[in-house]
């Protein structure tokens, strides 16, 4: 991929406020610029990456992760919406549309704090942590019982996303999905070999882009390219076991696309999941 190619793809997985959204975006921009200034998320960020990355030999979940899985879980919670899916977290809460990216944007924030306890069974640790956050965060914007009702969805899609509970509400089937997006050259959600060439090591430095746009026949369409077969191990036993399961799965496909160079120039190679 070229680098303008590259800035592009960027560009386009990016959440950017200021454009155009399937959806009310006015209280999810005011919550995003609170969450990026709040000093105690921030020290979490980074320090949640000490025990996944310097003590268990994970690659990166602290600040880039999440800035990851956020971007990418409203880029697909907006194609969604545009596809004019229907939500049902915010909604059996008896709260407003426009609370639905909220949920998504401080669940995606938090998902992963529990790693400052330990990796292990870190989506259970994470809970009581942004539990804490969310009763200091939330009354800045609501009142008393949509704080309640706001931190419950959030906690909920935490709970979920990385665990063998079922996700019950489409947004918690977001933040699963997304996490799982998080798979370009180097960023395997499983630990690799450094300098090895076991599948974990091959496939994680095989995904070169992961883009979401619309298909033809479903809201979400997942590309993502690959310079190596090997890729598809990354897509298979993590991306698809996330969308099983994440009251998506009717919604979303996944195309990977094997782009390598042969004898006789470029062999482009299809695979649909």
């Amino acid at each position: 991929m070229t680098k303008a190619a590259d800035d592009e793809h960027v560009a386009r997985q990016r959440y950017d406020p200021a454009a155009d959204h399937a959806f009310p975006d006015g209280r999810v921009n005011e919550m995003l610029e609170r969450i990026e200034s709040d000093p105690e998320i921030t020290t979490y960020l980074e320090a949640q990456n000490v025990n996944a990355v310097d003590r268990k030999g994970y690659n990166d979940h602290g600040t880039k992760h999440v800035e990851i899985v956020r971007d990418r879980a409203l880029r697909l919670y907006d194609l969604l919406k545009a596809g004019a899916v229907e939500f049902n977290g915010a909604r059996q809460q008896g709260l407003e549309e426009a609370d639905e990216p909220v949920i998504l944007a401080l669940a995606a924030t938090l998902h992963d704090i529990g790693h400052v306890v330990h990796r292990d069974h870190h989506s259970y640790y994470s809970i009581p942590l942004a539990a804490d956050v969310l009763d200091r965060l939330l009354p800045e914007f609501y009142d008393v019982a949509e704080q309640v009702r706001v931190k419950a969805e959030v906690l909920h899609a935490i709970l979920c996303h990385h665990t063998e509970e079922e996700p019950l509400t489409r947004e918690a089937g977001v933040i699963r999905i997304a996490d799982g997006l998080d798979m370009e050259r180097g960023r395997s959600r499983v630990p690799y070999e450094k300098g090895g060439r076991g599948i974990n090591t091959v496939s994680s430095q095989a995904i070169e882009s992961v883009i979401l746009h619309p298909d033809e026949e479903l809201p979400v369409q997942v590309e993502i390219r690959m310079n190596n077969a090997a890729g598809v191990y990354q897509v298979d036993s993590l991306l698809k076991a996330k969308v099983e399961g994440s009251m998506l799965e009717d919604l979303v496909r996944i195309v990977a696309i094997n782009t390598k160079e042969n004898g006789e120039g470029s062999l482009v190679e299809r695979i649909e999941l």
